[in-house]
This record gives structure tokens, sequence and C-alpha cells, in this order.
């Protein structure tokens, strides 16, 4: 291998480094963006061991972040935080590692907490109605329909 290219390479892995510093990222965002500075595909693999031998890069630990943000700033319930994962392609192992992050008592006072404020805002009179807003609502936000029902039926009943 030429100088150049040691050199090349050498730069583009000190630009990955920082991309990876910056944030959390997955390791399908690292390998794109190394495509874009100009590796090839088996550089970029090369590159992207490294990144995760010299721990830039762990899937584990975007998910962590990333169930914490999604959960405790955007008030998203558990199916829609599983399906952005799956979505950035995050192992189901690392997905679960992840969902420890959510304590238990804080997801049931979030919706809670989330569906108070619902029922508060509909303006339907006939309760039956009112309830299948409201639950609508959150399992579009991601909670899980049996634990949604019991929330609404204990709070407007």
């Amino acid at each position: 291998m030429e100088a150049s290219e040691k050199a090349r390479i050498k730069k583009a892995k000190v630009k990955l480094a920082r991309y990876c510093a910056y944030r959390e990222r997955t390791h399908q965002e690292v390998k794109n963006k190394a495509l874009e500075v100009g590796l090839r595909v088996y550089e970029a693999d090369e590159l992207l061991a490294e990144l995760i031998s010299e721990n830039f890069l762990s899937e584990e630990r975007f998910a962590k972040v990333y169930v914490r943000d999604k959960f405790y700033l955007n008030k998203w319930g558990r199916n829609k935080i599983r399906q952005g994962l799956q979505q950035k392609g995050i192992s189901p192992y690392c997905i679960g590692l992840g969902f420890e992050e959510i304590i238990e008592e804080d997801y049931i006072e979030m919706l809670h907490n989330i569906c108070i404020k619902k029922v508060e805002v509909v303006k339907e009179v006939d309760l039956f109605l009112k309830k299948r807003k409201v639950a609508t609502y959150l399992i579009g936000r991601g909670f899980e329909s049996d634990i949604v029902w019991e929330v609404v039926n204990s709070i407007c009943d």
C-alpha cells in the first residue's frame, strides 16, 4: 500500500472517529459516512471494525441512548421505540439491552400522565368514543394496547 493510500485511510479514520464521538451512531450510519468520504467497501468495513474495537462505535450504547431519548424526551412507548431501532438495523439482543433503560414505574406513570392530558383535550361527549380516541392516540405513540386500555378505563370511569 502506498503512503498516499495510508494517509487517505488515516484521514478518513480521524474523520469517522470524530463523527462517532459527536453522538452515538449506528454501524450503518458510520458505514454510509465512510463511503461518502471516498472509502471503498472493504476499507469501510475494516475501519468499522477498528472503530468498534477502539470503542468509538457500540450498537449496545446506541440502543440504550436511543431508548432513553425516545422514551424520556419524546414520550414514545415500547412498540414505537422497538420499530425505530429495527429500522436502524439494531440487533434484537441490543434492543433488549436498550429496554433495560426504561424503569417500569416511569413507563406506567408516563402513560398515565399522557392519558390524563389527552382525556382533557378530547371533546367527545360519548364516553365510549372518547375512550376509543384516547386509546387510539396512545397506541399510536407506541404503548401496548393491553396497558393502554387498563389506564384509559381507570381514568375515564
